[in-house]
């Protein structure tokens, strides 16, 4: 067992050691009635036993051994330097001893705890595991309710250090709101586009802004009341600053990520040092080309497509962290998150929601997008104001809350928008796709660019959040394999993306 040094409250300092040095060499050594004396003969004649008036105080022993050092070597140098050099290669040792230690202490402690928990810690101190055994008991770490966590990814800040407590006080470049549901088994993904208006409330008329301001405005605690009242108050349990290295960091620590990137990208701001240069195709990205896929602008369009992205690179990443091969990573990702997260989770806290999600089904995990749209009449084209008409469902499974007067969708799947794109490379499939749909009484219908990536199996992409009416057009189709994320087509409430398996 490593045990930790403590340093004294007390320390010498190089002025008072130089004048006790003087004190002692200027007054004759006292013998005290605790001097060391000598061991009794041994029988051997052949061993020399030195006279007892060699016996010296331990100040005394210790002061003359520079002096001994001296003689012995033949020194020419003035002793005074000489005993600079043994306090100096003193320091240089013990710090050398002390970065060992670190080196081999685990990297989290109290530090970063807060008064409330180190109160109740108490007796139970002692008692707490190390992270070795607390991975081993990964599954005794639970989630007992419904929680709901504001992640934000933080634009670099000019002039910080990456992870430092500065570099997370930017603007979100990313924003999300999770919801781990322990009754169903399910995680919830709402992204939130960074250009969506809200209002800051201690600004009154005047704090109409963006939602990614509000970190740099306010830090997380501004961020998490504006997204809460927002979403009629819903409750936000804690809260996850993602910095520009953490993302790069973490997919490098997985070995990449393996991503569909639907076309080339390119991309170079010199002010930001900000250059994006990825080709089109499935391709495993690492960390820096990981951060260019969720950064990338379309231009024209708004945050959209980045949210897109995100929620891919998103769905990649937790199937990474789902294999086998990433499990004996999980300690060292741990102390990654320390370093590049900021955030408000305890450690037992990220236990389960490591659990929680080590056990969860791909069925289970749905992502959308706020509902909104462009404003056309506002300054900013790019501002995406809210439009939560019939949004009760979304607004229960993604937030956990409801709101008294708002009434759900309850259109039926023949009256929704789906939109058809080819996946197949046969051409001719798309219109008799819309033919059998017409047949089977759906009236808004309409073809979206065909999808570059060729698919064996027919998907059926539920834009907007409820799973329900995927479910209920996969038995219209007789096939198609659900999809519960924002990746179809922006303008739709499904999208048929047909595959090779389609007759």
């Amino acid at each position: 067992m490593i045990k930790q040094v403590k340093w004294s409250e007390n320390p010498v300092t190089s002025q008072q050691k130089a004048e006790f040095e003087n004190e002692v060499r200027s007054q004759p050594v006292q013998k005290t009635e605790n001097q060391v004396t000598p061991a009794p003969a041994p029988d051997s004649e052949d061993e020399v036993i030195p006279p007892a008036n060699n016996s010296r105080s331990v100040v005394e022993s210790v002061g003359a051994i520079p002096n001994q050092l001296y003689e012995r070597l033949g020194l020419t140098m003035p002793r005074w330097l000489l005993w600079i050099l043994t306090v100096v290669l003193g320091i240089i040792l013990s710090g050398l001893l002390v970065s060992t230690l670190a080196l081999w202490t685990p990297l989290w402690s109290n530090l970063d705890r807060t008064d409330e928990d180190l109160a109740t810690a108490g007796k139970d101190e002692q008692k707490m595991p190390l992270p070795g055994e607390l991975w081993s008991k990964l599954s005794q770490y639970q989630l007992s309710r419904p929680m709901n966590i504001l992640i934000m990814g933080i634009e670099p800040v000019s002039g910080t250090v990456d992870g430092s407590p500065e570099s997370f006080a930017g603007k979100s470049d990313t924003m999300l709101l999770v919801r781990l549901n322990p009754s169903d088994k399910s995680v919830r993904v709402l992204s939130i586009p960074k250009d969506t208006m809200i209002a800051i409330p201690e600004k009154g008329e005047q704090g109409l802004t963006k939602v990614s301001d509000a970190n740099a405005q306010g830090g997380p605690v501004l961020a998490a009341r504006v997204v809460s009242r927002t979403l009629s108050n819903a409750p936000i349990d804690r809260y996850i600053r993602i910095s520009t290295s953490g993302l790069r960091q973490l997919v490098d620590q997985l070995g990449g990520v393996e991503v569909f990137v639907p076309k080339s990208m390119e991309y170079k701001d010199t002010s930001s040092r900000l250059s994006i240069n990825l080709v089109s195709g499935w391709q495993t990205l690492n960390g820096e080309q990981a951060e260019q896929f969720a950064r990338f602008r379309d231009p024209g369009l708004g945050d959209l497509p980045r949210v897109q992205r995100q929620q891919a690179l998103m769905a990649a990443l937790l199937q990474r962290l789902n294999s086998p091969t990433v499990l004996p990573r999980l300690p060292q990702l741990t102390r990654l998150m320390r370093k590049y997260f900021d955030t408000n989770l305890k450690m037992e806290e990220m236990m389960a929601l490591v659990n929680f999600g080590l056990n969860l089904e791909r069925d289970n995990f749905q992502m959308t997008v706020l509902p909104g749209a462009f404003s056309r009449f506002s300054k900013d084209p790019n501002s995406y104001w809210l439009n939560m008409t019939g949004q009760q469902s979304l607004l229960n499974d993604y937030v956990g809350v409801n709101v008294p007067g708002l009434k759900p969708d309850t259109r039926r799947v023949p009256n929704l928008k789906i939109a058809i794109q080819n996946a197949s490379n046969q051409p001719q499939l798309t219109e008799k796709v819309i033919a059998y749909l017409k047949q089977k009484g759906f009236t808004n219908i309409y073809k979206a660019p065909d999808w570059p990536d060729t698919q064996r199996q027919t998907q059926i992409v539920v834009q907007k959040g409820n799973r329900q009416v995927g479910t209920d057009l996969q038995k219209v189709l007789g096939l198609g394999q659900i999809e519960v994320s924002a990746s179809g087509d922006l303008e739709s409430d499904l999208t048929i993306r047909i595959g090779k398996d389609w007759k």
